[in-house]
């Protein structure tokens, strides 16, 4: 490749496709097109740019008739207009042909650059233009006249169809009032305020005796009429007009000189380049990392797929920002990828400080200053639709987890305990707890202990729900002693190993628990067959002949993108319009399901029980200090359960800004096991699965994005609101059977199943178990792939399923009284797991254990893997940070 500026010449091997890939961007601030650009400069210390459309207008109709129409745009990637299709094309990474650069590069060298141009206006802006030109006044006439014609533009409004059948309309030149097509162009949702325009003019003019190339750079932007479709002020106008030349003409140089202005990283050294020299340094800096695809080894015609994730500013900073950035920029990137992804690392919520009740003490304090706006954030219609969801949610394990533990005691606790015990503890824990965000509820390795502890009373002829107080008053107790001795600093040692293999089992038991249920309503309701009598009956919709439908399917006559809004709230509130949309078909079917059964008195399931449980009972009283064994196996199990789900809500990932809770969790958790003792009620810790879903049905995303970007995650809505709500909700569905009545099981029992399929689907473990029967050509390209032998993958893989193979074992037979110690076992597993992998294995796989983060070994962090700057690697600084469990409710 020759150098920029030299004489080119047209050759085969200098048609070589050039991939324009290295826009950047920063999937973390606010507004996407203008987050590279803003936290880039935030990271450098230098001034906010402004997001930059840029638009390529194509000078058509030599040597007939001229005129100008819009044939590409940008804003972070490229759209082409598809004439034949009347469409713009999906967003796609512009290429470009090697050649197309060197020409421009060449083009600029002896053209005109105007930086800060005074004009006002675009004819002030033309005729600075063409005044440095060495024309005739008749050509400077007729250029003139040309740069002001009218525009075509390719703007798709309200009024038009999406896909526009209707040709585009030619623009005004009235600079004062944007015509009725720019002001309701859908594209301005998508940019942010303060966005700025650049126009690319170029094309064919066979009266010009040579190549006329001018760049310019307006001191105060202006809008520029209708020179483009968007009624923004205009920041830069490059013109590159010319005589016919050979190759790909004049288009490919307006898309080099475009995609140039949409790299945030030229565009950047542009706004403050104060010369012609500087102008060509950024240019030449971007040539310097082009990527060269081979002319004989891809299809030209291809449109490159905008990638998920760009690559981080400071990958491509110059030298001179890369020493201003200095050892911190090393530091950040190390707490990006070290061990402790959540809060397991360093985070202050889990450092000892060495009092009783210290880490409790700091706990309080610390969310107390963050209480009043735990209930402001709250005022945002998301929390409505994630109440509807999390409470549908609860509602369903408050009633599924209510019949498995009435069937488990023999009715000494059933669905009225399961309702009011929810929304009690989960009410009073919303207000209290340090992390509001947690649901509480109860879960699938408590109620195997519960059914335990009842059979182990059964057979010993004890009086189980006295005996069940002391124990929850031992629970309790213990609970306190790992709040007042901060034991939940030892979270640090749940790695990945650890979580997932709980994680997997409490989705394992939601699948198996709602599939059980399913099946068992299959006795009840038998589902009808070809030859049975009652065969057909269910099949023929009221009002409808054999294979006719009355169902109509309109195609929408408007498709702009108003209509995105209304699909966001659509899906904000899908599950829910799926349950109504399964009442309403249950309803208009008239079809046999079994319906939500909520109690209508307000009195113990248990018949001749009060409110209190007596202390003693039949039992005893030595009983009262034997219960501090199982006592002893609950609380671990317990600790293990609440904990982890602390941990992985908690995970930095979530990018959480009010703090977690660790210690005041327990404690919140230990009170109420007390309470809910006293009363007879279920044992309630964090839900793991509906702990996420209430999380990811808070999240919160930029609005406006580039076209080809997806919306970048900015954090959850944190606040006590929401579950509050939900628990009182759930409380009150004790006296709304005559609505609910009419909910069909299957759906909630949909629901549930869902919830546990989802998370399970989403843990690395999963994906790790698909490579076990995946052939070696099949398999995905994962980033551990690269580091890890795929036989110490599928040994990791291997032993993780062996360990959750024992643990539902154990839960399933007489052995599960040490279910709770299986859990704890977990740690000692992956610990002794450092005696068969290599820690740099482990860091890939799993995490590093906390002692070894105090002394890291050479080599282990990702980032030091890399090498230099051309590492086939160097994309793994780009990957995003997302929750590892994604329960989707889109």
């Amino acid at each position: 490749m020759k150098l920029p500026g030299q004489e080119e010449h047209e050759t085969s091997s200098a048609r070589e496709n050039v991939s324009a890939g290295g826009l950047d961007s920063d999937h973390g601030s606010s507004h996407s097109p203008s987050g590279s650009s803003e936290t880039h400069s935030r990271e450098l210390g230098l001034p906010k740019d402004p997001p930059l459309f840029i638009q390529l207008n194509e000078l058509l109709g030599w040597p007939e008739a001229l005129e100008w129409r819009e044939t590409g745009r940008w804003v972070l990637f490229e759209e082409k207009l598809e004439v034949g299709a009347g469409r713009w094309s999906a967003p796609h990474v512009p290429t470009l042909a090697l050649p197309s650069l060197q020409k421009l590069h060449s083009l600029l060298a002896k053209g005109l650059v105007l930086l800060d141009c005074p004009a006002r206006n675009l004819l002030e802006l033309v005729e600075q233009v063409i005044r440095a030109e060495s024309l005739s006044p008749e050509l400077r006439g007729q250029l003139q006249a040309l740069l002001l014609q009218r525009p075509q533009h390719y703007i798709q409004t309200r009024t038009w169809p999406c896909w526009g059948s209707t040709p585009p309309r030619k623009a005004s030149l009235n600079e004062g009032v944007p015509p009725k097509e720019q002001t309701q162009n859908p594209l301005r949702q998508k940019l942010p305020p303060g966005a700025e325009v650049a126009a690319v003019l170029t094309g064919e003019l066979g009266f010009l005796p040579q190549p006329l190339g001018a760049f310019v750079r307006l001191r105060d932007p202006v809008v520029l009429g209708t020179l483009t479709e968007l009624p923004l002020p205009s920041r830069f106008f490059c013109l590159l007009l010319g005589p016919a030349m050979p190759g790909r003409g004049y288009r490919e140089l307006g898309r080099a000189a475009a995609v140039l202005l949409s790299d945030l990283q030229f565009q950047r050294s542009v706004r403050r380049a104060s010369n012609l020299q500087d102008l060509l340094a950024a240019l030449d800096a971007f040539l310097e990392e082009v990527t060269v695809l081979p002319p004989g080894r891809w299809d030209p015609t291809a449109r490159i797929l905008p990638p998920k994730c760009l690559p981080s500013p400071h990958k491509r900073s110059h030298p001179p920002e890369r020493e201003i950035r200095g050892l911190s920029a090393s530091c950040a990137a190390g707490a990006e990828h070290s061990p402790g992804r959540g809060p397991q690392g360093a985070c202050p919520e889990l450092q000892r400080t060495g009092r009783l009740f210290g880490g409790l003490a700091q706990d309080v304090s610390r969310k107390a200053s963050w209480y009043s706006t735990d209930f402001l954030d709250a005022l945002h219609p998301q929390c409505f639709s994630a109440v509807l969801y999390i409470y549908l949610a609860t509602v369903t394990n408050a009633i599924t987890f209510g019949g498995l533990l009435g069937d488990a005691t023999d009715g000494a606790q059933g669905v009225l305990e399961s309702f009011l015990g929810t929304a009690s503890a989960g009410a009073a824990f919303c207000l209290l707890a340090g992390q509001p965000l947690t649901i509480l509820s109860s879960t699938g390795p408590v109620l195997v202990f519960e059914r335990l502890l009842f059979s182990f009373s059964r057979d010993h002829n004890l009086d189980y729900l006295p005996f069940r107080l002391w124990v929850g008053i031992w629970v309790a107790t213990f609970c306190l002693v790992l709040v007042a001795t901060e034991a939940s600093v030892l979270v640090r040692y749940f790695t990945r190993f650890t979580e997932e293999g709980f994680c997997a089992l409490i989705s394992l038991i939601f699948i198996y628990d709602a599939l059980g249920k399913m099946v068992n309503l299959t006795h009840a309701y038998p589902i009808q067959r070809p030859g049975s009598p009652g065969y057909g009956c269910f099949c023929q919709y009221p009002g409808l002949q054999g294979n006719e439908s009355q169902w109509a399917t309109t195609k929408p006559k408007n498709r702009d993108d108003i209509l995105s809004m209304v699909r966001k709230v659509l899906s904000d509130f899908s599950s829910v319009l799926a349950i109504l949309l399964g009442c309403g078909l249950d309803a208009f079917l008239g079809l046999a399901t079994p319906k939500l059964t909520v109690p209508t008195e307000f009195k113990p399931t248990l018949p001749g029980r009060g409110w209190l449980v007596s202390p003693f009972g039949a039992n005893p009283w030595w009983l009262s200090v034997a219960a501090a064994l199982p006592a002893l196996l609950l609380s671990i199990l317990i600790f293990m359960d609440q904990q982890i789900t602390a941990v992985i809500l908690n995970r930095a990932e979530y990018k959480l800004q009010k703090g977690a809770g660790f210690h005041l969790d327990l404690f919140c958790v230990a009170v109420l096991i007390l309470l809910t003792s006293t009363l007879g009620l279920p044992w309630y810790v964090s839900a793991t699965v509906i702990s996420l879903a209430h999380m990811d049905s808070l999240r919160r995303e930029s609005r406006a994005c580039a076209p080809g970007e997806a919306p970048s995650f900015l954090g959850i809505r944190e606040q006590r609101l929401t579950g509050l709500v939900v628990f009182i909700l759930t409380g009150l569905s004790i006296f709304l059977a005559p609505v609910l009545k009419f909910i069909p099981m299957p759906v909630l029992y949909g629901i549930f199943l869902y919830m546990g399929v989802a998370a399970l689907s989403s843990i690395q473990f999963v994906k790790r178990v698909q490579l076990l029967l995946m052939p070696a050509k099949h398999q995905p390209d994962l980033l551990l792939l690269r580091h890890v032998p795929l036989n110490k993958v599928h040994l990791f893989t291997a032993i993780q399923l062996v360990c959750l193979g024992l643990l539902w074992i154990i839960k399933s037979t007489p052995a599960a009284i040490i279910f709770p110690l299986m859990l704890l076992g977990l740690v000692g597993v992956r610990k002794a797991l450092e005696w068969v992998f290599s820690a740099q294995e482990l860091l890939w796989l799993d995490e590093l254990m906390p002692q070894e983060e105090s002394i890291p070994e050479k080599g282990l962090e990702p980032e030091h893997s890399f090498g230099g700057d051309e590492s086939e690697d160097s994309e793994l600084m780009y990957q995003p940070k997302v929750p590892e469990i994604n329960i989707s409710v889109n």
